[in-house]
C-alpha cells in the first residue's frame, strides 16, 4: 500500500503546490512559533484542515492508509537533520468494511522541533520549506496530495524564555502527555499484555491503544482494559505472521473521547494476567455488559429450535420428548444427559474455535462445515440414523432408539450431540452478537458465552424434563411410537440428501462419488447387522469394525484427492464475488451497495434466498436503484470473508449489509428476511 501510493505521488507532482495554489480535500501551512535564538529550538507546525467528511492519518495509518512524509530544507540545503520526530496529537479510531484505521477528522496540527544553527547571525531571517505528502480519504475514497510548504525563523539575540503562542499551546495541548513511569510489554501466545502506571483515580472512557510499530498488533480486534489497582492491564491481540517479539513497544493511551492520551514506551517485563474490567472499554465487557450477552446466547439458543437449520434433527428430539411422559426419574436423567451432550459439544466447538483462531487460522462459527471430512461423516452419520429409524437394524450401544421406542441416558446424550453439532452453522437473532463478541473476548469469557448458547438450546428439553405439566401433556407411550419412528426417518434421509449436496457443492463430483459409494457399503453393513439382529445373533463386531473403517475412509478421501467445488449457478439477482477491494470501488462509485454474505450449508441463508433475495422483484428493484450487489460465498474457508464478519461483529453467516450510498452509514439488516425486505430498500417496489 505504501509503495503504491508513493508511486503516485511521484505520477502527481501538481495534485498540491505551495500555498495560494488551488483548494485541496486537506489544506495544509506552516506556521512558527516565534524568533529564536542561535543554538535554540523552536516549534514549527503543520497545520492541517481537512474538509467536511475528509480525513489525515497518525504517524501509524492502521490497517488502511498512509502516513505523512516530509523532506526539510533550509535555503536550497536538505536540513532533515536540523528537524526532529513528528509529535501527532491524540487520533480517533475509524472502521471501515472491517478495516481499522487511526485518523484526524477535524482540524489538527503536527509539531515538529527546529533547531536553529548555532552560527545562524541574529537580525537575519533562515527560510525553512518541506515538501510534505499525505493522503486524504472519506470512507469511500482517497486521494494522495502534496504540498510544498515555506516559512521564514527570525534569529534573535538570546534574551531569556523563548517566545509562546496561544495557538501553538492550544496544539500541545492536544499531544499524549508522557508517562511519568516504564510500561511493561508481555508476549503470552497470541497476545500481547501491556502493564502500564496509572492511578486508580484518573477515570477513563472508551479508552484505547495505538501502537506506534506497525505489524506488531491486530488493529481491527477489541482491545480488554482490566485495573489492577494503580496498573491499567491492557490485553492486545497479536497482529496474524507476527514471529519474533517486539523489543519494547511505543504508544499511544487514549484515557477518553475528549482526546486526551499518554505516551508510553513500554520495556519487555511480566504482566500478570487479570484485574477488574473497565466499564465501556472497547473490547472489554464489565459485569453489565457479560450478563447481557449470556443472556443473547442463551436467547439465541432458544430460537435455535424453530430455525429451519435445526429442523432436521428435531426428529430425534421429539422420540426423546415422548418418552419422557414414561417415568419422572427417567425423564430427568434424559433431560439432564440431553442437556450435556448438547452444552458439551456447544463448548467444544467454541474451545476448538478460539485454539484455531489463536493459532492464526482465519475461522468462524460453523467453521466444521467447511471442511470436506467433516462433511462426510456426517452424511455417514445421518444415513446410520436413518436406517435405524426406518428399523433396518438396532443401535442400542450408545442406543439412540430400541425396539420399545427408547433410547436411555446415553441415547439422550448422544442426541445432544448430534443436534448441537447439525444446529451449530445457523446464527439468529440474539445469537449473532454473542458469537461475534465471543471470538473478541477473553477465554473464559467467551466459554461462558458458548455453554450458554448450548443451555439455550437444551432448555425446551430439559423443561419438559422436569416440569411434570408440560410432560403430562405429552401423549402417552404406545404402538403409535414405532410409526411416528419410522416417519422421522424421513426427515432424517432428507439431511442426508442435503449433507450429499453439501459435498458436491464443498468437494467436487469425484469425492462425491466416493462417498456415495462408502453410503451404499454402510447400508449394506447395517442391512448384515439388522438381519443377525433378528436371528439373536450378535452384531457389535461387525457394525463397529464396519462403522469405524467407512468412517475412516471418508474422512481420508478428502486428503488423497484434492477437492474441486463446482461453479456457481448463475442466479436471479446479477452479483460479483465479495473482496474488500470491490466494496471499495462500489462505494467510491456512490451507488448503494447490498452485501451478502451466505453459505451453502447454512439453511437459514437458503430460506431467505428463495424468499427475498433470488426474486425477479428484487432484481428488478437493485436495477432501477442501480444497487451493486457483492456475494460472499462463505461455503469454503475464506479469510477475507472471515475478517469482514468479524468486523461487523458477525461470527458466521448469514449477514447482510446495505450501503446506501453517499456518507450515510452501513445498515446490517435481520437474519431472516420477509419478501418486501430488499425491494424496500430502494424505495421501489
Amino acid at each position: 500500500m505504501a509503495l503504491l501510493l508513493q508511486c503516485l505521488f511521484a505520477v502527481l507532482p501538481g495534485v498540491v503546490q505551495a500555498q495560494g495554489a488551488a483548494p485541496t480535500h486537506i489544506a495544509a501551512a506552516l506556521r512558527i512559533e516565534g524568533p529564536a535564538a542561535p543554538g535554540s529550538t523552536v516549534m514549527v507546525a503543520l497545520d492541517m484542515k481537512p474538509a467536511k467528511g475528509w480525513h489525515g492519518y497518525w504517524s501509524n495509518p492502521g490497517d488502511a492508509g498512509f502516513g505523512m512524509t516530509l523532506k526539510w530544507t533550509q535555503g536550497d540545503v536538505a536540513a532533515d537533520a536540523d528537524f526532529g520526530t513528528p509529535l501527532y496529537p491524540v487520533p480517533e479510531t475509524l472502521v471501515i468494511a472491517g478495516l481499522m484505521n487511526h485518523v484526524y477528522e477535524h482540524d489538527y496540527a503536527v509539531l515538529i522541533p527546529y533547531r536553529v544553527p548555532a552560527n545562524a547571525r541574529p537580525g537575519t531571517v533562515l527560510p525553512i520549506a518541506v515538501r510534505a505528502q499525505w493522503l486524504a480519504c472519506t470512507d469511500q475514497i482517497c486521494v494522495p496530495e502534496q504540498a510544498r510548504l515555506a516559512a521564514e525563523v527570525r534569529v534573535v539575540a538570546p534574551q531569556g524564555p523563548a517566545a509562546t503562542s496561544a495557538q501553538f499551546d492550544a496544539w500541545r495541548a492536544r499531544l499524549p502527555a508522557p508517562l511519568g513511569s516504564p510500561a511493561r510489554v508481555a508476549i503470552e501466545g497470541p497476545v500481547l499484555r501491556l502493564g502500564i502506571p496509572l492511578p486508580a483515580s484518573v477515570p477513563l472512557q472508551a479508552p484505547h491503544v495505538f501502537v506506534s510499530d506497525e505489524r506488531v498488533i491486530d488493529y481491527a480486534a477489541a482491545q480488554d482494559f482490566r485495573r489492577q489497582g494503580d496498573l491499567l492491564v491492557v490485553t492486545l491481540k497479536r497482529a496474524s505472521g507476527a514471529t519474533s517479539p517486539p523489543a519494547g513497544l511505543n504508544g499511544v493511551l487514549k484515557l477518553n473521547r475528549a482526546g486526551d492520551g499518554l505516551a508510553f514506551a513500554a520495556a519487555p517485563g511480566a504482566v500478570a494476567a487479570g484485574g477488574e474490567p473497565i466499564a465501556g472499554a472497547a473490547g472489554a465487557t464489565g459485569p453489565g455488559s457479560l450478563i447481557w450477552l449470556v443472556l443473547a446466547a442463551l436467547g439465541g439458543g432458544l430460537l435455535l429450535n424453530i430455525m429451519p437449520c435445526v429442523f432436521p434433527i428435531l426428529s430425534l428430539k421429539a422420540l426423546s420428548l415422548a418418552r419422557a411422559g414414561e417415568s419422572e426419574a427417567e425423564a430427568r436423567r434424559e433431560g439432564l444427559a440431553y442437556t450435556a451432550g448438547v452444552v458439551l459439544a456447544c463448548a467444544g466447538l467454541g474451545a476448538l474455535l478460539l485454539t484455531l483462531r489463536a493459532g492464526g487460522s482465519e475461522v468462524g462459527w460453523a467453521f466444521q462445515l467447511q471442511d470436506p471430512s467433516v462433511v462426510a461423516l456426517l452424511l455417514l452419520l445421518a444415513l446410520a440414523i436413518t436406517a435405524n429409524l426406518a428399523g433396518l437394524y438396532e443401535f442400542a450401544v450408545p442406543g439412540f432408539v430400541n425396539r420399545a421406542g427408547g433410547s436411555g441416558a446415553n441415547g439422550a446424550f448422544a442426541t445432544g450431540l448430534l443436534a448441537a453439532f447439525v444446529a451449530t452453522p445457523c446464527t439468529g437473532p440474539f445469537m449473532a452478537a454473542a458469537m461475534g463478541a465471543a471470538l473478541l473476548l477473553p477465554v473464559a469469557e467467551a466459554m461462558l458465552l458458548f455453554v450458554a448458547l448450548g443451555l439455550g438450546l437444551a432448555l425446551p428439553f430439559l423443561a419438559i424434563a422436569f416440569v411434570p405439566p408440560l410432560r403430562r401433556a405429552l401423549p402417552r407411550p404406545g404402538a403409535w411410537m414405532v410409526r411416528f419412528r419410522h416417519a422421522m426417518a424421513v426427515p432424517m434421509a432428507l439431511t442426508a440428501l442435503a449433507l450429499a449436496w453439501l459435498t458436491w457443492r464443498l468437494a467436487g463430483p469425484t469425492i462425491l462419488a466416493l462417498d456415495l459409494m462408502l453410503a451404499a457399503a454402510l447400508v449394506g453393513v447395517l442391512a448384515v447387522v439388522g438381519g443377525r439382529q433378528r436371528r439373536g445373533l450378535g452384531a457389535a463386531g461387525i457394525g463397529t469394525g464396519g462403522l469405524v473403517g467407512l468412517g475412516l475412509a471418508a474422512a481420508l478421501i478428502p486428503l488423497v484427492i484434492a477437492p474441486q467445488a463446482p461453479d456457481k449457478a448463475r442466479g436471479v439477482v446479477p452479483s460479483q464475488p465479495f473482496s474488500a477491494a470491490a466494496l471499495a470501488r462500489a462505494q467510491a462509485s456512490g451507488q448503494p451497495v447490498f452485501v451478502w454474505m451466505t453459505a451453502d450449508w447454512c439453511l437459514t441463508c437458503k430460506v431467505n434466498e428463495r424468499v427475498a433475495i433470488e426474486r425477479t422483484e428484487t432484481r428488478d428493484a437493485f436495477a432501477r436503484g442501480g444497487v451493486v450487489v457483492l456475494k460472499g460465498d462463505w461455503t469454503r474457508r475464506d479469510p477475507e470473508i472471515t475478517r469482514y464478519l468479524a468486523g461487523r461483529g458477525a461470527a458466521g453467516v448469514p449477514l447482510y449489509v446495505w450501503y446506501p450510498g453517499g456518507s450515510a452509514a452501513p445498515v446490517t439488516l435481520p437474519q431472516l428476511l420477509t419478501p418486501d425486505s430488499l425491494t424496500s430498500l430502494t424505495g421501489k417496489r
